[in-house]
């Protein structure tokens, strides 16, 4: 009986887990079409050949992670703020990118949806707009 507990518990578990990702799948795809269509092309030529500013061997995105975003300035440090809940994030300096021209003036994040795979306030990259 006891066994069969387990078994029982585990695929639950996996159940979740499963319908977790898939869920992520949907946000993913639905994220690609959230930039207004005349700013498209801009988009995916800069994200697609955008690198971690301290680790240029991974990518910092892609086309889901990434978007136009506002920010603040709380005691000198960047927070910008994330899209699926409107929660301002800390922006880590290693994070900013310094050695690549922005493309639009705009400020842009790359950061996972907050989920059990990622830490709320994870950040892959972000670039600074002009007119901040």
């Amino acid at each position: 009986m006891i066994l069969l507990c387990k078994i029982l518990f585990w695929g639950c578990i996996c159940c979740l887990l499963a319908m977790e990702v898939k869920a992520q799948d949907g946000q993913s795809q639905a994220g690609i079409h959230r930039h207004p269509p005349q700013d498209q092309p801009l988009h995916e030529k800069f994200y697609s050949k955008w690198h971690m500013p301290d680790n240029p061997l991974v990518s910092c995105c892609n086309e889901a992670d990434c978007y136009p975003t506002e920010i603040k300035y709380v005691d000198g440090k960047i927070y910008a703020k994330r899209r699926e809940d409107g929660k301002y994030i800390s922006v880590p300096p290693e994070k900013v990118e310094r050695n690549r021209d922005n493309p639009d003036g705009r400020n842009h994040l790359c950061a996972p949806p907050p989920n059990f795979s990622h830490s709320s306030d994870t950040v892959f990259c972000f670039a600074l707009g002009g007119a901040t």
